[in-house]
């Protein structure tokens, strides 16, 4: 996954580097992330409502991404 300029626009690749060329994955992964954002968004927005520490929150989002298993790892 590399983002663009605008960071709005990924160019979605295979593990040989090739771009992703179907454009119904492609809508998917875009909205998948789309998803993501809001809801670390309101995460975040929420924590801060509530008098945490915005980096421990951005702290814990990393922790939460770094940690996620990919089930078709052999």
């Amino acid at each position: 996954m590399r983002p663009t300029k605008d960071r709005s626009q990924i160019t979605w690749t295979q593990p040989d580097g090739t771009p992703v060329s179907c454009a119904e994955k492609i809508a998917l992964l875009n909205d998948n992330l789309n998803l993501l954002r809001q809801e670390c968004q309101d995460v975040l927005e929420d924590a801060l409502l509530m008098g945490c520490d915005e980096k421990q929150v951005r702290d814990v989002l990393h922790e939460v991404v770094q940690t996620i298993v990919n089930p078709l790892k052999k």
